[in-house]
């Protein structure tokens, strides 16, 4: 969702602008501000994960363009490896593509950086299809989420399907709610979670 704030309405409402469109203007304000707070949400779900042995984000990428082994190490070196949020907006524009080459590791890790750039209206691709389209080779990514992750991927879900910028993908977003991203499943993956580290626990 474009970011917006009070100022802008506050100008809208000075140059003469009509009153749908100020009404549309702030009810777009709040939806950006009920993101915020699950954006809250995922950095408290996600707070402590690590990369561990899994593919980094410009490794990603080169792994895209087929790039041979020494130069796959030679991006993995300059990788985001311990602090999802240093991650910078621009490499998460740049390597919008690598999601697909991510292992089980490297989605929990980068998850909650694309999801949060998301809902700040700083990622330029959305997630709806990465999180969606979900095949057993797209579903085995996510399989070291637990419960409290899944259901800030659940909350982030049903937070986007009343964005009308995901208006095109509705149906996708509403068939993921009731089948992989349902609570029950959230609930199960509690009774065996993953810590912020890269084992899981026990």
């Amino acid at each position: 969702m474009e970011p917006i704030c009070q100022d802008d309405i506050k100008k809208m409402r000075e140059r003469g602008y009509d009153i749908v469109t100020i009404r549309r203007a702030e009810a777009r304000l709040r939806q950006f501000e009920q993101g915020l707070v699950i954006a809250d949400q995922i950095r408290a779900a996600f707070k402590g994960v690590t990369l561990g042995g899994g593919v980094g984000l410009e490794e990603s990428c080169g792994i895209d363009d087929f790039e041979d082994e020494e130069t796959l190490a030679k991006y993995r070196s300059g990788d985001e490896k311990d602090d999802w949020q240093r991650i910078p907006i621009s490499k998460l524009n740049y390597s919008g593509g690598g999601l697909c080459f991510f292992d089980a590791e490297a989605m929990r890790f980068h998850l909650p950086a694309y999801l949060i750039a998301d809902l700040r209206g700083e990622y330029n691709f959305g997630m709806a299809f990465n999180l969606t389209h979900l095949s057993d080779h797209s579903v085995s990514k996510f399989e070291f989420l637990n419960g409290t992750q899944r259901s800030a991927v659940r909350a982030f879900l049903l937070h986007i399907r009343e964005d009308p910028d995901y208006a095109f993908d509705l149906d996708d977003i509403d068939r993921a709610l009731v089948s992989y991203w349902n609570d029950k499943v959230s609930d199960e993956a509690d009774r065996f979670p993953f810590s912020g580290s890269n084992k899981p626990l026990g």
